[in-house]
């Protein structure tokens, strides 16, 4: 890379920042796990900065309900790997800096390999058992982690730094030391987002991350902000170190890799409940003697356009008797996401056990519209 490159002359003339701050992001690798509504305002700021390594994790593939908010995609795209794709266009961005791609799935099992090989970490993830596994990897491994997460009109941003002693440092279990139950929280694809909130809170990421290398400003070390779009009011919270915290983050690299996340966030089911993918699904619901079930809450959207009746998660919990109202041999429980239909049909097999036939369609209503959305485009 050469030096006093007209790309970064806004940096060399910034003071306090200069040719210093810019070769320091040179220099730099940094991993953004997470391509989607945080991952992309990350990496297109991290990218036209200079950042000299990014590494890209996500396993994901780009869906049509994803351009709301994921800038890097277009609609030809529906379908591709995000991290590929999202490759691509940073290198047309800044050709000048080193891409890397990692396009499986981020597990205990590959975790430590991956984040140890990078000098800062961002956590643009969407769900708890990845922001679990990726401050417990950090932590272990004494990497900064730039956390970020949104829900509907609201965003959150920290800094968990590695520190000198264990007993001192922040990590995201001092924030939230054990995982919500997975129908107590709903994700976006259940709550939604609007659409420019990932893209604020994403580049208030990139900014942290650019401040952790380049030694400027006041980094949000240990503290966490909370930004609500709809009023601008922000909340800067210093966060206290939990006596339980260090408990419960493994202890060693063979704890961390035998660690279960999903199962240690109740996303791992023990019974044997069946999973019906979006493309048997219209197939199989179709079928006499099948009756879909919609167990999201009433007036969530969108509506299913297909025969169902609806019986509301939090209405089985109370009272599972309302199964015997429904009359058909085989019961398909759907949701937005996939994780309250699941809970739904875990609640009914141990009321009913085999008098009932009853599976759920995973990843719900919205893997059935990307499915949608792909054939079409």
């Amino acid at each position: 890379m050469k030096r006093n490159n007209e790309r970064y002359a806004r940096h060399y003339a910034l003071a306090g920042f200069g040719e210093i701050g810019q070769e320091k992001l040179l220099q730099a690798r940094v991993l953004v796990i997470g391509a989607g509504g945080l991952g992309c305002p990350v990496l297109q700021y991290l990218a036209a900065a200079g950042i000299g390594t990014i590494g890209i994790a996500d396993h994901d593939r780009v869906a049509l309900s994803n351009l709301q908010r994921q800038t890097l995609y277009t609609t030809g795209d529906v379908g591709c790997l995000k991290a590929v794709q999202a490759a691509e266009s940073l290198r047309k961005l800044n050709p000048e800096i080193t891409i890397e791609t990692y396009t499986e799935e981020v597990t205990s099992g590959n975790a430590w390999e991956l984040i140890e090989r990078y000098d800062i970490v961002a956590d643009c993830t969407d769900n708890f058992a990845s922001r679990y596994l990726i401050s417990d990897a950090c932590f272990l491994l004494r990497k900064p982690l730039v956390f970020g997460a949104v829900f509907q009109y609201e965003g959150q941003v920290a800094v968990f730094d590695t520190g000198n002693h264990n007993e001192e440092r922040i990590s995201y279990r001092d924030l939230f030391p054990e995982p919500p139950a997975p129908d107590e929280v709903m994700d976006c694809n259940e709550a939604g987002v609007l659409g420019v909130l990932p893209g604020m809170i994403g580049t208030l990421q990139a900014n942290e991350v650019i401040k952790l290398i380049t030694g400027i400003g006041e980094v949000l070390r240990g503290r966490l902000l909370i930004f609500n779009m709809l009023t601008y009011e922000t909340l800067i919270m210093d966060l206290a170190k939990r006596s339980d915290a260090l408990s419960l983050i493994p202890e060693n690299r063979e704890r961390f890799e035998k660690t279960d996340y999903r199962w240690l966030c109740g996303l791992s089911s023990s019974s044997d409940i069946e999973e019906i993918s979006p493309d048997d699904f219209p197939e199989i619901t179709a079928q006499p003697g099948v009756l879909a079930v919609d167990v999201r809450e009433r007036g969530e959207l969108p509506e299913a356009r297909f025969p169902h009746i609806k019986i509301p998660l939090s209405e089985l919990k109370i009272e599972t008797s309302g199964i015997n109202n429904i009359k058909g041999q085989k019961i398909i429980l759907f949701c937005q996401s996939g994780k309250r239909s699941l809970k739904a049909a875990e609640l009914l097999a141990a009321a009913y056990g085999t008098a009932i036939k009853v599976s759920h369609l995973k990843g719900g209503i919205t893997a059935l519209q990307n499915k949608e959305h792909e054939k079409r485009f």
